[in-house]
């Protein structure tokens, strides 16, 4: 791990009447890393997140946010620490950004003289002075970060943060995420654009029907379901037939077609497999690899929900 637990919960479990929101959740999230939350509507993720924030108390188990209890009166300094934003970004349409922020700064009682360089961080500086009603969805949701941003936080709780970002803030915030954990900031986020969290977080925890079925890095969650990995190759009719020939036996013909053959192999072989293509004489036009999508292993631990 990359330090300290900054983020600690054993069994921890919050019910809503009959509803059991979270089932004995058990998980530490460290300094300097970037967990994704995912699961399916209605999986835990928004209860955990408000227990962090001590929005709300355990039914049972326990919780530790920065070595604090959200049930003490210590924690009301350490909420301090936490930067938070929600899935629903609400502000005051008749207040400008520079104004919004200030009131952020003055709730989390941090020194406002850093707000210019937050929002030129989130690409808002050129429309700071404007009234937030005048602001698109895109730039509402740069906002909200940036009110996350605010006082330096240790933990970054994030609900579902690329809600109306384009290409170019998304990469945006991604590189403010790299400078976080950078600096040591534990940083949480529940989004359901899988395809960009496969390279961008250090784990993945998976939540369904209140329950941790699964955390670790990508690679660990392939091998743990025996997930196989794809080469997929094209080439030309008469060097399809070859590879068909060579590999009789081994795999079925009709994984040469039309000029493409995909060939399915163990996540641990496939190094194999691609030396013995390239070490011999058969002619191919390109060669791709594909791994299991995190996609996948969503819906492996999901039963085929659909991503949240």
């Amino acid at each position: 791990m990359t330090g300290s637990a900054t983020i600690e919960t054993r069994d921890l479990t919050r019910n809503y009447n009959t509803l059991t929101a979270l089932d004995q959740v058990s998980l530490d999230i460290h300094q300097g890393e970037c967990v994704a939350l995912v699961g399916p509507n209605g999986a835990g993720k928004s209860t955990l997140f408000k227990l962090c924030l001590g929005l709300l108390s355990a039914s049972a188990g326990t919780i530790n946010v920065l070595g604090c209890g959200p049930e003490t009166a210590a924690f009301s300094a350490v909420k301090r620490r936490i930067g938070f934003l929600p899935e629903q970004v609400m502000f005051q349409g008749s207040l400008t950004g520079h104004e919004t922020l200030r009131f952020y700064a003055r709730l989390k009682r941090a020194d406002p003289s850093h707000n210019e360089s937050i929002l030129d961080r989130v690409q808002l500086s050129q429309a700071a002075g404007r009234r937030v009603s005048t602001y698109s969805k895109g730039m509402r949701q740069r906002l909200g970060l940036a009110q996350a941003l605010i006082g330096q936080p240790n933990i970054l709780l994030l609900d579902e943060p690329m809600s109306g970002l384009d290409p170019e803030a998304r990469q945006n915030f991604f590189r403010i995420l790299d400078e976080e954990k950078t600096a040591g900031a534990a940083i949480v986020l529940s989004s359901h654009i899988l395809t960009e969290l496969e390279a961008r977080t250090d784990r993945i925890a998976i939540l369904n029907e209140g329950k941790l079925k699964t955390i670790g890095p990508i690679a660990q969650l392939r091998s743990e379901l025996q997930l196989n990995a794809r080469i997929r190759l094209r080439a030309g009719s008469r060097q399809m037939r070859q590879l068909a020939q060579h590999f009789s036996g081994r795999f079925d013909p009709a994984c040469f077609m039309n000029g493409t053959a995909v060939l399915e192999c163990p996540v641990e072989d496939k190094l194999m497999l691609l030396k013995e293509l390239m070490g011999s004489d058969l002619a191919f036009e390109n060669l791709d690899i594909v791994e299991p999508s995190l996609e996948q292993i969503f819906t492996a631990h999901t039963a085929g929900g659909n991503p949240s």
